[in-house]
């Protein structure tokens, strides 16, 4: 009847409003299987390649931070340099920000959508900041280790390395609000951002990048010359930063454009920056700094090593600054009060058995008896006293005393010429 010719427009017009969204399901690049949804294809596409090179790069260097957070902190016990030790917590906090720079990454390779496109301008921002502003707090406390061998607390460098990052927080939430949030006519979309505008919301990252290379310079020129190596890996991270950001930068607003590529290359762009830009961070400053943590610095090893011997030689210069002053008022003694008949003389000695009537001019017998030895002085000069009143029988020391003292102290027994000689005298 009437009905069937209508009945068949509708039947039409519903398939032709369907034909468009089947022919709209783009077929999946080789390598993606056929429920996976559009958003992941360059996750997997062989075709492009750029994709799953950056994942794998991304990859490794989120197992890699993870592992040089770990041993960072694990190692913060054997640190034996105070100095050191009160720099991990703002090393660890570096560690994290390129840890998600390393994840943010994986951003950038998922197709864009809302969530995706905010995280990315909020991120990125974010994160480089937080690196950032580690290596210049550190930069700063390597200058007063230079030059005065002591830094801030760890305290002070990871709250200032926290407020300067914050300040980008700030920026970028702001940012968003103006851009996205509060557009007129109804939310924005995020993903329709010029780059200009990205790159802007930047400036005060490639200040805080700037900032460090140059606070990185004076640490090189310190008194201390232990900390130039670390100001060395800064300067290098921080040059090389510079050089990648510069790169991405020209590529992002004019290289993409003039060949014919900017929609397409954005995002490989950035990834590609960020995966380069967090393996410098980690080649650079995370692994020489973690590698360096636990070494201990000169003044240390001068001291650990240094130590036994100054106590030895300590102990030893007192051992003999004692045996000097006794053998001093041993010799005062003995000068003010001698006792020859009570003084003992070992028989091993250097005595040669020389006589005191040698002083006394004795006769020639008694110079053949004298030996070719010398004796100890104490023996041959005898000390000086005050002579007794003239005539007093006690004014000459007798030859029979003299070789009876001498008897005593050698092992030698006397012989029967020197009591001729001391009858004679």
């Amino acid at each position: 009847g009437p009905w069937m010719p209508r009945s068949r427009m509708g039947t039409t017009a519903v398939l032709l409003a369907l034909l468009p969204t089947a022919t709209a399901q783009p077929t999946p690049p080789p390598g993606c299987g056929h429920d996976l949804s559009s958003l992941y294809y360059n996750l997997c596409d062989l075709s492009a390649g750029w994709g799953i090179g950056v994942e794998a790069v991304a990859s490794l260097g989120v197992v890699t931070t993870f592992v040089l957070t770990i041993v960072l902190v694990a190692s913060l016990p054997f640190v034996q340099d105070h100095q050191k030790k009160s720099l991990v917590a703002t090393q660890v906090f570096f560690l994290l920000g390129t840890f998600g720079l390393f994840c943010l990454t994986f951003d950038f390779i998922v197709g864009p959508d809302f969530s995706t496109c905010t995280s990315r301008r909020f991120l990125f921002g974010v994160l480089f900041a937080i690196c950032f502003s580690c290596l210049l707090a550190h930069a700063v406390a390597l200058n007063f280790l230079a030059r005065r061998n002591r830094a801030p607390r760890g305290w002070v460098t990871l709250a200032a390395a926290l407020s300067l990052a914050s300040v980008e927080v700030i920026i970028n939430a702001e940012w968003l609000l103006i851009t996205v949030a509060r557009r007129e006519g109804g939310p924005g979309d995020p993903c329709q951002l010029a780059g200009a505008d990205f790159v802007m919301a930047l400036i005060y990252v490639m200040a805080l990048l700037v900032a460090a290379f140059g606070a990185a310079w004076p640490a090189l020129c310190g008194r201390y010359g232990r900390w130039r190596k670390h100001g060395a890996f800064i300067l290098a991270t921080t040059g090389l930063s510079m050089a990648i950001w510069l790169a991405w930068t020209i590529m992002y607003l004019y290289g993409n454009r003039r060949a014919g590529r900017a929609p397409g290359w954005d995002d490989p762009t950035l990834a590609i920056a960020l995966v380069c830009n967090a393996a410098a961070f980690l080649l650079l400053y995370a692994i020489p700094e973690v590698t360096h943590v636990t070494r201990r610095g000169p003044e240390q090893a001068f001291e650990d090593d240094g130590y036994p011997t100054r106590g030895v030689g300590y102990e030893t210069i007192l051992k003999e600054q004692k045996s000097q002053s006794m053998f001093v008022e041993n010799k005062a003694f003995s000068m003010d009060e001698p006792s020859f008949a009570k003084k003992p003389v070992s028989p091993y000695s250097g005595y040669n058995g020389q006589l005191l009537t040698s002083v006394y001019q004795p006769t020639e017998m008694a110079l053949m008896h004298k030996g070719m030895s010398e004796g100890p002085y104490d023996v041959i000069l005898p000390r000086a006293s005050t002579s007794p009143m003239p005539g007093s029988a006690s004014s000459t020391l007798r030859a029979e005393d003299a070789f009876a003292v001498q008897a005593r102290h050698s092992s030698i027994p006397r012989d029967t010429r020197g009591c001729q000689v001391g009858e004679r005298w």
